[in-house]
């Protein structure tokens, strides 16, 4: 059985233009290329230097011959406890989907928020992503009925959180 047709692997600051990219061209394909959205993070042309501490983190899929085709990481969740976290900007362009990096990418983001002391992590996305809510759900992420914290994405429509259990 052949391995994986990507690597992953942390985000590099000379990653950043193409993730933004990635990041950019996604939010146009599911019509979120506005303020309300990833789309008008200032932090979004220097993600490198947003994740890469002990409570923030960001990993990128690298296909040999297609380059980056997404990424996705996680950091404190503003306006909420110390113990809840954000699963952030994670974005796969069509040709990173359905190779199993989605799952991969949130499941590393999950084990990484665990172990850096994380019980909580929250997530926000439009209802128009069915195929991210179906891989979010199989993964633990359970529904909200409203957002958490102060993320300024009002424009995302639906909300999921899930419990990270502690490490065994």
């Amino acid at each position: 059985m052949p391995g994986p047709q990507y690597t992953l692997r942390p985000l590099r600051p000379d990653d950043d233009p193409h993730i933004e990219d990635v990041i950019r061209t996604v939010l146009v394909e599911f019509e979120a290329n506005r303020p309300g959205f990833a789309w008008a993070d200032p932090e979004l042309s220097r993600l490198s230097s947003v994740y890469g501490t002990a409570r923030a983190a960001y990993w990128v899929v690298e296909h040999p011959q297609r380059g980056l085709l997404g990424g996705a990481g996680f950091g404190p969740l503003v306006g909420e406890a110390d113990h809840v976290c954000e699963l952030q900007k994670m974005y796969l362009l069509p040709a990173g989907r359905g190779l199993g990096a989605g799952r991969a990418l949130i499941t590393h983001c999950l084990d990484a928020a665990r172990s850096a002391g994380y019980t909580q992590m929250y997530l926000e996305t439009l209802r128009s992503m069915t195929a991210a809510q179906a891989l979010y759900r199989s993964v633990g992420f359970q529904p909200l009925a409203q957002p958490m914290g102060r993320t300024g994405h009002g424009g995302c429509d639906c909300w999921f959180a899930c419990t990270l259990a502690p490490d065994a």
